[in-house]
């Protein structure tokens, strides 16, 4: 008898202690602040394969295309509703000069591009084609303004020829070239990385040079290059010195790149172990408090919150894979790649009220990328599927939330294994949430504090059965988005049953 009492309490065990272990409490009452649809911004630059042999290829292609575009990257991108793309760098807008980039093509001069590779580049993708194709995708450019080699005067003969409509020089130059209507761009980011390949400058003269910029610059979002994500000092000079110039300043860079190891050997995008998979997901999860620490300096100066957050360069940066150029720094995507996209995406939807903006590294063949072209191939990435989960989120409602979660442990060091966010928009509550750990399912009890019955209109979730999963162009469909089934709705709380290693989304009625 007393053996089967022990037997029967420790199968309780395990039920009682998944149940309580990871909760998650939705503060729909508090909900206050907007997701502003441009943190699931996007980033091309002319790097490797991005533009060339990614997103442009030609009228004069055998690979379908619209007016030299890719028609499957068109409709992979419309697919996920994509609402900002940042040109055209990166480092590249810190030696690019936009007046080789307009008129016929042939016309155009060539130049050697230093930071990517040093292949030639002939300027064939330029301010037009780049607008264009933002009006195809219907999403606002963000355009990079040379600071480090460039000029005051070159960068506000670039404003005049977007924007100006009327008889100015710049415009009538526009109209010779094709375009009679000005295009609509909102942001304009004044240089890159002005602490490295945007000229290794300091702080203090950096900001200098911004507001001289700026001035001259008149645009409706000017943003400032941040430093290096641990440089606080850098953000702390920036906002002192442009306290009082608060009109010509409407955002800051953050950027934020994962590196498992070291820049001089990064890791595999796919061999990897679980230690590097738990080296990664560490740096994602403890990006949020760095993130914490430049806007409290921003508070300081910007208690209004009028200024920014954009955090305009972001994700993970594996070693180029084998056999390709380093300097294009093309790498595969897998799971790992799709739970990185899903943490970085929850802090910036809880920390709505100062980020405005986010742009993952890059779009097309680079980095953390959505899409991976071969020839006339292309596949769908991890990161694009999350991307696709979490469009829900555009403009909608944060609702705040309160995250109990159990640890996710290797060796001596822990991580949360749970992240999360949550939004309402139309009725609808969109909880997602990620499993951090490669090896165990999670239990999560989520309660809600509305009245009523708890309805799920849908779910839905990427998960892998290798931590290395990825798709390629010989098995596309490895990873994608499927229905999920690991749920259900008891005693008034709504209790999700989720695999390792697992990006979930869950759609839930909220009358």
């Amino acid at each position: 008898m007393k053996k089967v009492r022990i037997l029967f309490f420790l199968m309780l065990l395990p039920v009682v202690g998944l149940a309580q272990e990871n909760e998650i409490v939705l503060k729909t009452k508090e909900a206050k602040d907007t997701i502003n649809k441009n943190i699931y911004g996007h980033f091309a630059e002319h790097l490797g394969r991005c533009i060339y042999d990614g997103i442009w290829v030609g009228e004069d292609s055998p690979i379908p295309n619209t007016k030299g575009y890719r028609t499957d990257i068109l409709e992979a991108l419309k697919e996920i509703d994509i609402p900002v793309l940042r040109w055209p760098g990166g480092c590249f807008a810190d030696a690019y000069h936009w007046k080789d980039g307009i008129g016929p093509k042939e016309d155009r001069p060539p130049m050697l591009n230093i930071f990517w590779g040093e292949v030639v580049e002939d300027n064939s993708f330029g301010t037009h084609e780049f607008l264009d194709l933002c009006e195809m995708l219907d999403c606002d450019p963000y355009l990079a303004v040379n600071v480090g080699s460039g000029s005051p005067q070159e960068a506000m003969q670039w404003v005049e020829y977007v924007l100006a409509d009327d008889n100015s020089p710049m415009a009538e130059l526009r109209r010779q070239n094709g375009r009679e209507e000005p295009w609509d761009v909102k942001f304009w980011g004044i240089g890159n990385e002005n602490w490295g390949c945007g000229g290794n400058m300091t702080a203090s003269y950096y900001a200098d040079l911004y507001k001289r910029f700026a001035t001259y610059c008149r645009v409706d979002q000017r943003i400032a290059s941040g430093g290096l994500n641990h440089d606080l000092e850098w953000t702390e000079t920036l906002m002192k010195k442009t306290e009082v110039y608060q009109q010509l300043i409407q955002g800051m860079s953050y950027h934020h790149y994962t590196v498992c190891h070291n820049w001089e050997h990064k890791g595999s995008a796919t061999d990897f172990s679980e230690e590097d998979w738990f080296l990664t997901i560490r740096q994602n999860v403890e990006m949020e408090d760095n993130l914490r620490q430049h806007m409290a300096i921003m508070d300081k100066y910007d208690p209004e919150k009028k200024i920014g957050l954009l955090a305009d360069e972001w994700g993970n940066w594996h070693d180029a894979e084998p056999g390709t150029e380093p300097g294009f720094l093309f790498q595969q995507n897998t799971m790992r790649d799709a739970i990185t996209a899903s943490i970085y995406l929850n802090v910036f939807n809880r920390h709505c009220d100062r980020v405005t903006m986010a742009n993952i590294a890059q779009v097309v063949n680079v980095l953390q990328a959505m899409v991976l072209t071969e020839g006339d191939k292309m596949v769908l990435t991890p990161t694009f599927y999350v991307f696709k989960m979490y469009k829900v989120h555009q403009d909608a409602l944060n609702i705040p939330l309160e995250l109990n979660s159990t640890e996710y442990t290797l060796g001596d060091k822990s991580i949360p294994a749970i992240s999360a966010s949550a939004s309402e928009k139309e009725g609808v509550i969109n909880l997602t949430l990620s499993n951090l750990d490669p090896n165990e399912g999670k239990s999560v009890t989520v309660n809600l504090d509305t009245e009523g019955k708890i309805k799920i209109l849908s779910a839905d979730i990427i998960t892998a059965n290798k931590m290395n999963s990825y798709n390629d162009f010989d098995n596309p469909d490895e990873i994608t988005l499927k229905e999920f089934k690991g749920y259900q709705v008891k005693s008034g709380q709504l209790i999700l049953d989720m695999p390792s290693k697992s990006v979930v989304h869950i759609a839930i009625e909220n009358k």
